[in-house]
C-alpha cells in the first residue's frame, strides 16, 4: 500500500499549499485569519487525501461501509467515504503457492514418513474469501496437512512410491471440496519428497539387490536349459548322422593343436581309428610340441647370457 500513501500525500500537499496562498489572499494578508483558514483547508485535504485509494492489477479491496459489506474495488484508483468507508482486505487474485508438510504421519501398513508437498492456488471469489473465512491463508495451510495425512494413512507404502500422480489428484479433491466454500480453487497439488527411515532404506535396498540377483540366476538357468536342448539336437543330428560326426571330431582335433601350446588333446580312440591315425598321433604331436618348447628354451638363455650392449671386443 505505499504507492497509495505517497499518492495521498502528494494530493495533501497539493490542496494544502494552493489553499494556504488563497486563505492568505483573501483574509487581506491578516495572519491569524489565514492561520485558520490553513488549518481549514489542512483538514479538507487529509478527508480527500484518505479517501483516495490505489488496488494493483492483480488485487482486490473488500469496503466495508459502518462495518458491513459494501462491495470490491479495484483494480486501479477509487474512492471511500473517510470515517464511513475502510478497505477490510485486500485480495491477492494470483495463482499462489503453499508448501506444507506431514511428518511421521503412519501409512496403512505402519510405516512412519515424512511427506512434504506444494499447493496451488488462487481466490476466485474474493467476498467469500474475506466473509467466509477469518484467514483464507492459514485455514488453507491446515486443511492441506489434515487432508495429506488423512490420505497417507490410506495408502501404502510401495504405492506412495509408485502413484505419485494417483496420490496429487486425490489429494487435490479433498483440499479442493474443503476449500470451495472459502471462494478459493486448487490448481493442483505436487508431493516434493517422501521421506522414510534410513533403516528401511536399507532393508529396502537388500531386497532390491537380492531381487536383482534372483533375476540373474534365473536367466543364467534359462540360458543353461537353452544350451542343453541345443547340445541334445545336436546329438540326435551326429547320431543318424556318422560323417558330421567324424567332420566335428577332426575339427575339434585341428583347433587344440593349432594353437601350438604344449597342451594335451584327449581324443577317443574309437575317433583316432575311423580317421586311420592310430593311437599313437596324439603322442607324437604332444613330443612335437615339447620339443619345440625345448628349443625356444634354448635361445631365451643364449639371449639372456650375452651383454646388453652387444658384442665388445676383449681389451
Amino acid at each position: 500500500m505505499e504507492k497509495s500513501s505517497s499518492i495521498q500525500t502528494l494530493i495533501f500537499f497539493l490542496i494544502t499549499i494552493p489553499g494556504a496562498w488563497l486563505a492568505w489572499t483573501l483574509s487581506g494578508r491578516d495572519i491569524p485569519s489565514t492561520f485558520w483558514g490553513t488549518i481549514w483547508v489542512g483538514i479538507i485535504a487529509i478527508i480527500i487525501a484518505g479517501s483516495f485509494k490505489i488496488a494493483d492489477q492483480w488485487e482486490k479491496a473488500v469496503v466495508l461501509r459502518l462495518g458491513r459489506y459494501f462491495g470490491l474495488k479495484g483494480p486501479g484508483p477509487f474512492l471511500i467515504i473517510p470515517l464511513v468507508d475502510r478497505v477490510a482486505y485486500w485480495i491477492d487474485l494470483r495463482i499462489i503457492t503453499t508448501t506444507f508438510m506431514a511428518e511421521k504421519t503412519l501409512t496403512k501398513d505402519t510405516v512412519p514418513v515424512d511427506v512434504e508437498a506444494v499447493l496451488f492456488w488462487k481466490v476466485v471469489d474474493s467476498e467469500k474469501a474475506s466473509l467466509a473465512v477469518e484467514n483464507y491463508r492459514t485455514a488453507i495451510s491446515w486443511a492441506s496437512q489434515t487432508a495429506l495425512r488423512e490420505v497417507i494413512g490410506k495408502s501404502m507404502l510401495a504405492d506412495m512410491l509408485e502413484n505419485r500422480e494417483k496420490l496429487d489428484k486425490e489429494l487435490q479433491h479433498i483440499i479442493d471440496l474443503r476449500t470451495e466454500q472459502w471462494g478459493v480453487n486448487i490448481s493442483s497439488v505436487e508431493i516434493r519428497d517422501i521421506l522414510i527411515p534410513q533403516e528401511l532404506q536399507n532393508a529396502m535396498s537388500m531386497q532390491a539387490q537380492a531381487e536383482r540377483e534372483r533375476q540373474a540366476r534365473v536367466i543364467l538357468g534359462d540360458s543353461e536349459k537353452q544350451i542343453a536342448q541345443k547340445f541334445e539336437e545336436a546329438a540326435r543330428t551326429y547320431q543318424d548322422n556318422p560323417t558330421a560326426l567324424h567332420l566335428r571330431a577332426m575339427n575339434m582335433l585341428f583347433e587344440g593343436l593349432k594353437s601350438g601350446n604344449p597342451t594335451l588333446v584327449i581324443v577317443p580312440a574309437s575317433v583316432l581309428s575311423t580317421m586311420n591315425l592310430g593311437d599313437t598321433t596324439g603322442v607324437v604331436a604332444l613330443a612335437q610340441n615339447l620339443e619345440n618348447q625345448k628349443e625356444k628354451a634354448k635361445l631365451a638363455g643364449k639371449a639372456a647370457k650375452e651383454p646388453a650392449g652387444g658384442y665388445q671386443p676383449p681389451r
